[in-house]
């Protein structure tokens, strides 16, 4: 079976070697890399303390022989995607426990986890495919070994990804994996004003944020899910991860019409308008005109100032249905030295009130406006990440290599307060464990002893990895009583 060429997700900046298995040491001999599984090893680390919650300052000491404390002092310049850089972040930072929680669905050992696909992308830019680990501390040395740039995440197997080669012809399939969706900005390129690629600010930002809270409530709303993770990019855009059980078990067929049920957005050249809605409107579309009203005023009109030149004018007249009405607008406009966005899009019904079209038909403006409105606002998801059970989507909590950020959970109830700019990098991060300052506790007798705190308690990641905790929690609590169903099944 042939490695599958897989591209990154969307944020990813480079094409990667695909390599097969474990053949990576004639690839990467030049970082003495020695791999080998490690399947076979004892399952009591499953039962250790919680690694996420451990400090982890004498823990680990790096290949010049220095404590952890003295070798971030040392890289506290260097590159984020430096090797020396992620292998701390992995060993002390990165939530292990919990993202086996996450995708185990179980605090025991299951298939869940054993037949997962894990995808390395390493520092020479090879990518290492169909990796699987029966635990959470079996998949960290590995890490710890590798020292991956980044790592990512693809479906349950029926078999261990390891195995496939040994597998009867047809046998080895994708059994389930999470509803996944991606929102990149580089989508939103021909109507952001403030950014364009790579580049991003807040005020861009607002285009994820207007896709999320669309995406968000038509999911729990109209499909039932419950358990959807948000998590940033790390650069510029977020996935989404739908985790309910029903949600893992989607085909390929229902993924796609899943997908194609946000497709509304439609057409790749500018000219032209690109949403063209039946009307009555569908609930789903009217409940997000409803919700990205109000947003486009602020967040369109006012922030990106998208039909202030006279050539974005005449876009915004190429969108509107009656040509009398835009001779006169654009009459208006051409006499005016300066005129805003917000004051041509007022225009429009000012002008259609005031009678200089007598063919202008009241009802067919208004689905225009409507029209422009979900065409500014409304999510461009890629939809092949979501249609196929077999993709791979990076990680949360790895590091993007280009920006340094981690790629953190977003707290969906408080979107709006989403800011990039405040993830932290990976390098912010170790700076503040070696910046902090263990405080003293008196006990009764009078002795003073240090009390014990995790890396992630001392660094601004805590609140990302306590809202991945409790999400993790509350997707354990949901599976509790569909396990004890097919137990009872089997008696």
């Amino acid at each position: 079976m042939a490695p599958h060429k897989t591209t990154p997700d969307g944020d990813g900046d480079d094409t990667m070697q695909d390599i097969d298995d474990m053949q990576v040491d004639s690839v990467v001999t030049d970082e003495k890399i020695a791999v080998k599984n490690e399947d076979e090893e004892e399952l009591e680390h499953m039962f250790d303390d919680d690694l996420d919650m451990v400090d982890g300052s004498s823990a680990y000491k790096n290949s010049g022989g220095k404590t952890n404390a003295a070798a971030i002092s040392d890289i506290l310049s260097a590159s984020p995607s430096d090797p020396e850089v992620m292998l701390q972040f992995y060993s002390r930072l990165f939530p292990w426990r919990q993202l086996f929680r996450w995708l185990n669905h179980s605090e025991l050992p299951s298939t869940d986890f054993a037949n997962r696909e894990f995808a390395f992308t390493l520092h020479n830019e090879a990518y290492l495919r169909y990796q699987c680990y029966p635990t959470f501390e079996t998949l960290r040395r590995d890490v710890l070994k590798l020292n991956p740039s980044r790592f990512e995440i693809g479906p349950v197997y029926s078999a261990r990804p390891r195995d496939r080669k040994q597998l009867p012809k047809g046998s080895f399939k994708p059994l389930e994996k999470e509803l996944v969706f991606d929102i990149d900005l580089t989508d939103y390129d021909e109507i952001r004003t403030c950014c364009s690629k790579t580049k991003i600010c807040i005020k861009c930002w607002q285009f994820v944020t207007m896709a999320i809270k669309v995406v968000d409530v038509a999911l729990r709303d109209d499909f039932g899910f419950e358990h959807i993770l948000w998590v940033y990019s790390g650069r510029r855009g977020a996935h989404a991860w739908v985790c309910d059980k029903k949600a893992r078990k989607l085909d390929d067929a229902k993924r796609r019409a899943i997908a194609a049920y946000f497709e509304v957005v439609k057409g790749g050249s500018q000219s032209g308008k690109k949403v063209n809605l039946d009307r009555p409107l569908h609930p789903h579309i009217r409940r997000s005109h409803d919700i990205l009203r109000d947003d486009f005023k602020r967040n369109i009109l006012e922030d990106q100032d998208p039909f202030r030149t006279e050539k974005q004018s005449e876009r915004l007249l190429q969108l509107l249905p009656d040509r009398q009405l835009n001779d006169a607008l654009r009459e208006k406009w051409d006499s005016t030295i300066e005129r805003s966005s917000s004051d041509k899009w007022k225009d429009i019904d000012s002008l259609a009130e005031s009678g200089a079209s007598k063919t202008v038909i009241p009802k067919v403006l208004l689905e225009h406006k409507q029209d422009i409105i979900l065409e500014y606002t409304y999510p461009r998801l890629d939809a092949e990440v979501s249609k196929h059970l077999n993709h791979l989507l990076k990680s949360p909590f790895v590091v993007h290599p280009g920006t340094g950020k981690v790629c953190v959970p977003i707290d969906v109830s408080k979107v709006d307060e989403f800011d990039p700019d405040d993830v932290p990098t990976v390098v912010q991060l170790l700076k503040e464990i070696d910046q902090w300052k263990n405080p003293v506790k008196k006990e009764e007798d009078g002795d003073n002893t240090t009390s014990r705190v995790s890396d992630i308690e001392k660094t601004s990641l805590k609140p990302y990895h306590d809202l991945f905790s409790r999400f993790v929690q509350r997707l354990l609590n949901a599976e509790k009583p569909l396990q004890i169903k097919v137990e009872d099944t089997k008696y």
